[in-house]
Protein backbone atom coordinates (compact mmCIF):
# COMPACT_ATOMS: atom_id res chain seq x y z
CA UNK A 1 0.00 0.00 0.00
CA UNK A 2 1.37 3.49 -0.78
CA UNK A 3 1.90 6.20 1.78
CA UNK A 4 -1.56 7.78 1.94
CA UNK A 5 -0.07 11.17 2.81
CA UNK A 6 1.70 11.44 -0.53
CA UNK A 7 -0.11 13.59 -3.08
CA UNK A 8 -0.07 14.37 -6.78
CA UNK A 9 0.37 18.08 -7.46
CA UNK A 10 -0.95 20.44 -10.13
CA UNK A 11 -4.44 21.85 -10.66
CA UNK A 12 -6.52 20.10 -13.31
CA UNK A 13 -3.71 17.89 -14.61
CA UNK A 14 -4.27 14.41 -15.93
CA UNK A 15 -2.95 12.02 -13.29
CA UNK A 16 -2.22 8.30 -13.24
CA UNK A 17 -1.84 6.47 -9.94
CA UNK A 18 -2.03 2.88 -8.78
CA UNK A 19 -2.00 1.29 -5.32
CA UNK A 20 -0.63 -1.96 -6.76
CA UNK A 21 2.05 -1.94 -9.44
CA UNK A 22 0.63 -2.94 -12.80
CA UNK A 23 -3.01 -2.30 -11.91
CA UNK A 24 -3.36 0.42 -14.54
CA UNK A 25 -4.08 -0.99 -18.01
CA UNK A 26 -1.49 -0.20 -20.64
CA UNK A 27 -2.59 1.48 -23.84
CA UNK A 28 -6.36 1.08 -23.34
CA UNK A 29 -8.91 2.55 -20.95
CA UNK A 30 -11.18 -0.49 -20.99
CA UNK A 31 -9.37 -3.60 -22.21
CA UNK A 32 -11.18 -6.91 -22.55
CA UNK A 33 -9.53 -8.11 -19.34
CA UNK A 34 -8.32 -5.58 -16.76
CA UNK A 35 -5.20 -6.42 -14.68
CA UNK A 36 -5.93 -8.14 -11.34
CA UNK A 37 -9.47 -8.90 -12.58
CA UNK A 38 -10.57 -5.36 -11.74
CA UNK A 39 -13.58 -3.64 -13.30
CA UNK A 40 -13.05 -0.60 -15.53
CA UNK A 41 -15.49 2.25 -14.88
CA UNK A 42 -15.51 5.77 -16.28
CA UNK A 43 -16.73 8.69 -14.15
CA UNK A 44 -17.56 11.73 -16.31
CA UNK A 45 -17.79 15.20 -14.81
CA UNK A 46 -18.79 16.85 -18.07
CA UNK A 47 -20.64 16.02 -21.27
CA UNK A 48 -18.76 13.61 -23.51
CA UNK A 49 -18.62 16.31 -26.18
CA UNK A 50 -17.43 19.17 -23.96
CA UNK A 51 -14.43 21.06 -25.39
CA UNK A 52 -11.16 19.33 -24.63
CA UNK A 53 -10.03 21.96 -22.08
CA UNK A 54 -13.33 21.57 -20.18
CA UNK A 55 -13.69 17.82 -20.57
CA UNK A 56 -13.56 16.10 -17.17
CA UNK A 57 -13.33 12.36 -16.66
CA UNK A 58 -11.66 9.71 -14.56
CA UNK A 59 -11.13 6.05 -15.33
CA UNK A 60 -11.51 3.97 -12.16
CA UNK A 61 -10.20 0.41 -11.87
CA UNK A 62 -12.09 -1.09 -8.97
CA UNK A 63 -12.80 -4.35 -7.18
CA UNK A 64 -16.57 -4.11 -7.78
CA UNK A 65 -18.55 -1.85 -10.13
CA UNK A 66 -20.52 1.00 -8.54
CA UNK A 67 -23.85 -0.47 -9.58
CA UNK A 68 -23.66 -3.09 -6.80
CA UNK A 69 -25.99 -1.68 -4.17
CA UNK A 70 -29.63 -2.07 -3.08
CA UNK A 71 -32.53 0.23 -4.01
CA UNK A 72 -32.35 3.86 -2.84
CA UNK A 73 -35.03 4.98 -0.39
CA UNK A 74 -35.67 8.42 1.20
CA UNK A 75 -33.31 9.42 4.00
CA UNK A 76 -33.73 12.17 6.58
CA UNK A 77 -30.82 13.47 8.62
CA UNK A 78 -31.12 15.53 11.81
CA UNK A 79 -30.16 18.66 9.89
CA UNK A 80 -30.50 18.06 6.21
CA UNK A 81 -30.10 19.80 2.90
CA UNK A 82 -32.93 21.91 1.55
CA UNK A 83 -33.63 23.76 -1.66
CA UNK A 84 -37.06 25.07 -0.71
CA UNK A 85 -37.41 28.68 0.44
CA UNK A 86 -40.99 29.52 1.43
CA UNK A 87 -40.58 33.07 2.70
CA UNK A 88 -39.74 36.46 1.14
CA UNK A 89 -36.05 37.34 1.08
CA UNK A 90 -35.57 40.76 2.70
CA UNK A 91 -32.67 43.04 1.70
CA UNK A 92 -31.50 43.16 5.32
CA UNK A 93 -27.87 42.79 6.31
CA UNK A 94 -27.51 39.60 8.38
CA UNK A 95 -24.88 38.17 10.70
CA UNK A 96 -24.61 35.04 12.83
CA UNK A 97 -22.48 33.87 15.72
CA UNK A 98 -20.69 30.54 15.21
CA UNK A 99 -23.00 27.57 14.85
CA UNK A 100 -22.97 25.60 18.14
CA UNK A 101 -21.27 22.24 18.38
CA UNK A 102 -23.71 19.34 18.75
CA UNK A 103 -24.56 17.94 22.17
CA UNK A 104 -25.30 14.49 20.78
CA UNK A 105 -23.24 12.40 18.39
CA UNK A 106 -23.38 13.79 14.84
CA UNK A 107 -21.14 12.92 11.92
CA UNK A 108 -20.37 15.05 8.87
CA UNK A 109 -23.65 14.29 7.05
CA UNK A 110 -25.92 14.40 10.11
CA UNK A 111 -24.29 17.68 11.18
CA UNK A 112 -24.90 19.53 7.90
CA UNK A 113 -27.24 22.52 7.91
CA UNK A 114 -28.30 24.45 4.81
CA UNK A 115 -27.94 28.19 5.41
CA UNK A 116 -28.61 29.83 2.07
CA UNK A 117 -29.37 28.87 -1.54
CA UNK A 118 -29.63 30.51 -4.94
CA UNK A 119 -30.21 29.53 -8.53
CA UNK A 120 -31.73 26.16 -9.38
CA UNK A 121 -29.92 22.87 -9.08
CA UNK A 122 -32.36 21.40 -11.61
CA UNK A 123 -30.92 23.80 -14.19
CA UNK A 124 -27.35 23.35 -12.92
CA UNK A 125 -26.89 26.97 -11.99
CA UNK A 126 -26.35 28.69 -8.67
CA UNK A 127 -25.13 27.23 -5.40
CA UNK A 128 -25.98 26.50 -1.78
CA UNK A 129 -24.13 27.28 1.43
CA UNK A 130 -24.07 24.76 4.25
CA UNK A 131 -22.43 24.79 7.66
CA UNK A 132 -21.20 21.59 9.25
CA UNK A 133 -20.80 20.98 12.98
CA UNK A 134 -19.78 17.47 14.04
CA UNK A 135 -18.29 15.42 16.86
CA UNK A 136 -18.18 11.92 15.34
CA UNK A 137 -16.74 10.08 12.35
CA UNK A 138 -18.85 8.49 9.63
CA UNK A 139 -19.07 4.81 10.58
CA UNK A 140 -20.13 2.30 7.95
CA UNK A 141 -21.64 5.20 5.97
CA UNK A 142 -20.57 6.68 2.64
CA UNK A 143 -21.87 9.67 0.69
CA UNK A 144 -21.93 11.18 -2.78
CA UNK A 145 -23.59 14.29 -4.23
CA UNK A 146 -25.17 14.16 -7.70
CA UNK A 147 -26.35 17.79 -7.52
CA UNK A 148 -23.04 19.63 -7.31
CA UNK A 149 -19.46 19.71 -6.11
CA UNK A 150 -18.53 20.46 -2.51
CA UNK A 151 -15.98 23.15 -1.68
CA UNK A 152 -15.31 22.53 2.02
CA UNK A 153 -13.56 25.10 4.24
CA UNK A 154 -12.67 23.79 7.73
CA UNK A 155 -12.84 26.42 10.46
CA UNK A 156 -12.05 24.24 13.47
CA UNK A 157 -10.89 20.66 13.79
CA UNK A 158 -9.00 18.21 11.60
CA UNK A 159 -10.69 15.90 9.09
CA UNK A 160 -9.65 12.97 6.96
CA UNK A 161 -11.55 12.50 3.69
CA UNK A 162 -11.47 8.93 2.41
CA UNK A 163 -12.52 9.06 -1.24
CA UNK A 164 -12.71 6.74 -4.21
CA UNK A 165 -9.48 8.30 -5.49
CA UNK A 166 -7.55 8.21 -2.21
CA UNK A 167 -7.17 10.02 1.10
CA UNK A 168 -6.83 13.75 1.82
CA UNK A 169 -6.25 15.26 5.28
CA UNK A 170 -7.34 18.84 5.89
CA UNK A 171 -7.03 21.33 8.73
CA UNK A 172 -8.20 24.95 9.16
CA UNK A 173 -6.60 27.16 6.46
CA UNK A 174 -6.95 24.23 3.99
CA UNK A 175 -9.78 23.71 1.54
CA UNK A 176 -10.91 20.52 -0.14
CA UNK A 177 -13.06 20.13 -3.26
CA UNK A 178 -15.06 16.92 -3.79
CA UNK A 179 -16.35 16.76 -7.40
CA UNK A 180 -19.94 15.85 -8.21
CA UNK A 181 -20.52 12.10 -7.93
CA UNK A 182 -17.33 11.12 -6.04
CA UNK A 183 -18.07 8.83 -3.07
CA UNK A 184 -16.38 9.66 0.23
CA UNK A 185 -16.35 9.18 3.97
CA UNK A 186 -15.27 11.72 6.61
CA UNK A 187 -13.21 10.71 9.62
CA UNK A 188 -12.91 13.10 12.55
CA UNK A 189 -9.28 13.57 13.62
CA UNK A 190 -9.97 15.85 16.59
CA UNK A 191 -12.58 16.15 19.34
CA UNK A 192 -14.98 18.16 17.19
CA UNK A 193 -15.03 20.13 13.95
CA UNK A 194 -17.02 22.73 12.06
CA UNK A 195 -16.73 24.78 8.91
CA UNK A 196 -18.31 26.12 5.73
CA UNK A 197 -19.39 24.40 2.51
CA UNK A 198 -20.24 25.86 -0.88
CA UNK A 199 -22.23 23.37 -2.92
CA UNK A 200 -21.70 24.48 -6.50
CA UNK A 201 -24.47 23.50 -8.93
CA UNK A 202 -22.89 25.26 -11.92
CA UNK A 203 -19.71 24.79 -13.91
CA UNK A 204 -16.93 23.23 -11.84
CA UNK A 205 -14.57 25.48 -9.92
CA UNK A 206 -11.46 26.47 -11.82
CA UNK A 207 -8.64 28.96 -11.42
CA UNK A 208 -9.51 32.50 -12.50
CA UNK A 209 -7.81 33.98 -15.54
CA UNK A 210 -4.85 36.18 -14.56
CA UNK A 211 -5.11 38.75 -17.35
CA UNK A 212 -2.61 41.58 -16.89
CA UNK A 213 -1.28 39.96 -13.71
CA UNK A 214 0.59 37.63 -16.03
CA UNK A 215 1.75 34.07 -15.53
CA UNK A 216 2.24 34.10 -11.76
CA UNK A 217 0.17 35.10 -8.75
CA UNK A 218 -2.94 34.26 -6.73
CA UNK A 219 -3.32 30.45 -6.42
CA UNK A 220 -0.61 28.58 -8.32
CA UNK A 221 -1.41 25.29 -10.04
CA UNK A 222 1.53 23.45 -8.50
CA UNK A 223 0.16 23.93 -4.97
CA UNK A 224 -3.06 21.94 -5.51
CA UNK A 225 -2.74 18.38 -4.24
CA UNK A 226 -4.54 15.27 -5.44
CA UNK A 227 -4.60 11.89 -3.65
CA UNK A 228 -2.72 8.80 -4.71
CA UNK A 229 -4.65 5.59 -5.22
CA UNK A 230 -5.75 3.81 -2.05
CA UNK A 231 -8.44 1.22 -1.55
CA UNK A 232 -10.49 -0.71 0.98
CA UNK A 233 -11.12 -4.41 0.39
CA UNK A 234 -13.83 -5.16 2.92
CA UNK A 235 -17.38 -6.45 3.08
CA UNK A 236 -20.14 -5.77 5.59
CA UNK A 237 -23.40 -4.00 6.17
CA UNK A 238 -22.89 -0.44 4.97
CA UNK A 239 -25.06 2.52 4.00
CA UNK A 240 -24.64 4.64 0.89
CA UNK A 241 -26.26 8.09 1.12
CA UNK A 242 -26.82 10.11 -2.05
CA UNK A 243 -27.94 13.69 -2.60
CA UNK A 244 -30.03 13.68 -5.77
CA UNK A 245 -32.37 16.38 -7.11
CA UNK A 246 -32.37 18.23 -3.78
CA UNK A 247 -33.20 15.26 -1.54
CA UNK A 248 -31.25 12.68 0.41
CA UNK A 249 -31.52 8.97 -0.39
CA UNK A 250 -30.05 5.87 1.23
CA UNK A 251 -29.23 2.40 -0.05
CA UNK A 252 -27.75 -0.66 1.61
CA UNK A 253 -24.43 -1.79 0.23
CA UNK A 254 -22.49 -4.94 1.12
CA UNK A 255 -18.99 -3.62 0.53
CA UNK A 256 -16.96 -0.45 0.88
CA UNK A 257 -17.36 1.63 -2.31
CA UNK A 258 -13.83 2.96 -1.74
CA UNK A 259 -12.37 0.00 -3.61
CA UNK A 260 -10.58 1.76 -6.47
CA UNK A 261 -7.14 0.18 -6.86
CA UNK A 262 -5.94 2.50 -9.65
CA UNK A 263 -7.20 5.51 -11.56
CA UNK A 264 -6.22 8.03 -14.19
CA UNK A 265 -7.89 11.25 -15.30
CA UNK A 266 -8.49 14.90 -14.44
CA UNK A 267 -11.67 14.52 -12.36
CA UNK A 268 -10.75 13.82 -8.74
CA UNK A 269 -10.83 15.43 -5.28
CA UNK A 270 -8.13 17.96 -4.46
CA UNK A 271 -6.97 20.12 -1.59
CA UNK A 272 -5.18 23.45 -1.31
CA UNK A 273 -3.56 25.37 1.53
CA UNK A 274 -4.81 28.95 1.64
CA UNK A 275 -1.46 29.91 3.20
CA UNK A 276 0.08 29.42 -0.25
CA UNK A 277 -2.11 32.08 -1.89
CA UNK A 278 0.10 34.74 -3.49
CA UNK A 279 -1.75 37.94 -2.58
CA UNK A 280 -1.83 40.84 -5.02
CA UNK A 281 -2.44 44.34 -3.64
CA UNK A 282 -1.76 48.03 -4.27
CA UNK A 283 1.64 49.57 -3.51
CA UNK A 284 0.60 53.13 -4.26
CA UNK A 285 -2.94 54.32 -3.43
CA UNK A 286 -6.59 53.21 -3.48
CA UNK A 287 -8.08 49.72 -3.49
CA UNK A 288 -7.79 47.02 -6.06
CA UNK A 289 -11.22 45.37 -6.42
CA UNK A 290 -11.71 42.39 -4.06
CA UNK A 291 -11.90 40.08 -7.09
CA UNK A 292 -8.10 40.11 -6.87
CA UNK A 293 -8.44 37.75 -3.90
CA UNK A 294 -10.27 35.05 -5.92
CA UNK A 295 -8.93 31.54 -5.32
CA UNK A 296 -11.43 29.58 -7.45
CA UNK A 297 -14.28 30.60 -9.72
CA UNK A 298 -17.32 28.93 -11.23
CA UNK A 299 -18.12 31.01 -14.34
CA UNK A 300 -21.67 31.65 -15.51
CA UNK A 301 -22.80 31.78 -19.13
CA UNK A 302 -22.15 35.54 -19.12
CA UNK A 303 -18.47 36.38 -19.67
CA UNK A 304 -16.92 38.06 -16.64
CA UNK A 305 -19.83 37.20 -14.33
CA UNK A 306 -19.36 34.41 -11.79
CA UNK A 307 -21.91 31.80 -10.87
CA UNK A 308 -19.96 31.79 -7.61
CA UNK A 309 -16.45 32.89 -6.63
CA UNK A 310 -14.45 31.63 -3.66
CA UNK A 311 -12.54 34.63 -2.29
CA UNK A 312 -10.23 34.98 0.72
CA UNK A 313 -8.85 37.87 2.74
CA UNK A 314 -5.56 36.50 4.08
CA UNK A 315 -2.61 37.81 6.08
CA UNK A 316 -0.83 40.49 4.03
CA UNK A 317 0.94 43.82 4.01
CA UNK A 318 -1.11 47.01 3.67
CA UNK A 319 0.89 49.97 2.33
CA UNK A 320 -1.53 52.16 0.35
CA UNK A 321 -0.89 55.89 0.76
CA UNK A 322 -3.65 58.41 1.59
CA UNK A 323 -6.19 55.60 1.37
CA UNK A 324 -9.00 54.28 3.56
CA UNK A 325 -7.61 50.78 4.05
CA UNK A 326 -10.51 48.66 5.35
CA UNK A 327 -13.22 47.66 2.86
CA UNK A 328 -14.95 50.90 1.96
CA UNK A 329 -18.72 51.42 2.16
CA UNK A 330 -20.23 49.81 -0.88
CA UNK A 331 -23.26 48.41 -2.68
CA UNK A 332 -22.82 46.06 -5.59
CA UNK A 333 -24.45 43.60 -7.96
CA UNK A 334 -22.84 40.55 -6.38
CA UNK A 335 -24.18 38.92 -3.21
CA UNK A 336 -21.64 38.21 -0.48
CA UNK A 337 -21.68 35.44 2.13
CA UNK A 338 -18.66 35.75 4.43
CA UNK A 339 -17.08 33.48 7.01
CA UNK A 340 -14.13 33.86 9.35
CA UNK A 341 -11.57 31.10 9.89
CA UNK A 342 -9.47 32.83 12.55
CA UNK A 343 -8.46 36.25 13.85
CA UNK A 344 -10.23 39.61 13.49
CA UNK A 345 -11.68 41.02 10.26
CA UNK A 346 -10.45 44.56 9.58
CA UNK A 347 -13.90 45.99 8.78
CA UNK A 348 -15.61 44.36 11.77
CA UNK A 349 -13.18 43.89 14.63
CA UNK A 350 -16.04 43.22 17.09
CA UNK A 351 -19.05 40.97 16.60
CA UNK A 352 -17.77 39.02 13.58
CA UNK A 353 -16.39 35.89 15.25
CA UNK A 354 -14.37 32.93 13.92
CA UNK A 355 -16.92 30.34 12.86
CA UNK A 356 -19.56 33.04 12.36
CA UNK A 357 -20.89 34.37 9.07
CA UNK A 358 -22.56 37.36 7.47
CA UNK A 359 -24.74 37.94 4.43
CA UNK A 360 -24.91 41.12 2.35
CA UNK A 361 -27.09 40.56 -0.69
CA UNK A 362 -27.31 42.45 -3.97
CA UNK A 363 -27.44 46.24 -3.44
CA UNK A 364 -27.63 45.94 0.35
CA UNK A 365 -25.31 48.64 1.72
CA UNK A 366 -22.48 47.54 4.00
CA UNK A 367 -18.99 48.46 5.10
CA UNK A 368 -16.96 49.09 8.25
CA UNK A 369 -18.65 49.67 11.59
CA UNK A 370 -18.14 52.92 13.54
CA UNK A 371 -15.10 51.71 15.48
CA UNK A 372 -13.32 50.40 12.37
CA UNK A 373 -14.15 53.58 10.46
CA UNK A 374 -12.85 55.94 13.17
CA UNK A 375 -9.69 53.91 13.55
CA UNK A 376 -9.04 53.88 9.80
CA UNK A 377 -9.51 57.63 9.24
CA UNK A 378 -7.51 58.74 12.30
CA UNK A 379 -4.57 56.35 12.49
CA UNK A 380 -1.31 57.42 10.83
CA UNK A 381 -0.79 55.54 7.57
CA UNK A 382 2.33 53.45 7.80
CA UNK A 383 3.08 50.06 6.27
CA UNK A 384 1.13 47.58 8.38
CA UNK A 385 1.19 43.82 8.52
CA UNK A 386 -2.22 42.12 8.82
CA UNK A 387 -1.28 39.01 10.79
CA UNK A 388 -3.27 36.22 12.39
CA UNK A 389 -6.46 36.54 10.37
CA UNK A 390 -8.19 34.73 7.52
CA UNK A 391 -11.67 35.53 6.20
CA UNK A 392 -13.47 33.86 3.29
CA UNK A 393 -16.30 34.83 0.96
CA UNK A 394 -18.69 32.94 -1.32
CA UNK A 395 -19.67 35.66 -3.80
CA UNK A 396 -22.39 35.05 -6.36
CA UNK A 397 -24.15 36.95 -9.13
CA UNK A 398 -27.38 35.41 -7.77
CA UNK A 399 -29.10 36.44 -4.54
CA UNK A 400 -28.44 34.20 -1.53
CA UNK A 401 -31.78 33.18 0.04
CA UNK A 402 -31.45 32.37 3.77
CA UNK A 403 -33.24 29.22 4.88
CA UNK A 404 -35.85 29.24 7.64
CA UNK A 405 -33.27 27.61 9.91
CA UNK A 406 -30.77 30.43 9.32
CA UNK A 407 -33.38 33.16 9.68
CA UNK A 408 -34.79 31.74 12.93
CA UNK A 409 -31.50 30.58 14.44
CA UNK A 410 -31.04 31.70 18.04
CA UNK A 411 -27.43 32.51 17.17
CA UNK A 412 -28.43 35.06 14.50
CA UNK A 413 -27.46 38.53 15.73
CA UNK A 414 -30.74 40.42 15.84
CA UNK A 415 -28.92 43.72 16.52
CA UNK A 416 -26.46 43.57 13.61
CA UNK A 417 -27.67 46.85 12.09
CA UNK A 418 -26.78 48.67 15.30
CA UNK A 419 -23.07 48.29 14.47
CA UNK A 420 -23.49 51.15 11.96
CA UNK A 421 -25.89 53.38 13.88
CA UNK A 422 -23.09 55.35 15.58
CA UNK A 423 -21.87 56.74 12.26
CA UNK A 424 -22.60 60.49 12.38
CA UNK A 425 -23.10 63.12 9.72
CA UNK A 426 -20.05 65.38 10.13
CA UNK A 427 -20.48 67.33 6.90
CA UNK A 428 -20.25 71.09 7.08
CA UNK A 429 -20.66 73.26 3.97
CA UNK A 430 -18.67 76.05 5.62
CA UNK A 431 -15.40 74.18 6.08
CA UNK A 432 -12.70 74.36 3.45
Amino acid sequence: MPNILQYLSGFGNHFSTEAISGALPKGQNSPQKVPYDLYAEQLSGSAFTAPRHHNLKCWLYRIRPSVLHHEFKPFTADKYFTIDIHHPVAPNQLRWDPIPFPKKSLNFIDGLTTFAVNGDLRLRQGAAIHLYSMNASMKDTFFYNADGEFLIVPQEGELRFKTECGILDVTPSDIIVIPRGIKFQVELRSKQARGYICENYGSPFRLPELGVIGANGLANTRDFQYPTAWYEKKSGDYQLIAKFHGSLWQAKIKHSPLDVVAWHGNYAPYKYSLKLFNTINTVSFDHIDPSIFTVLTSPSNTPGVANVDFVIFPERWMVAEHTFRPPYFHRNMMSEFMGLIYGPYDAKEEGFLPGGCSLHNCMSAHGPDKEAYEKAVNNPLKPARYDGNLAIMFESSLVWQPTAFAWNANFRQKNYLESWQGLEAKFSDTQK
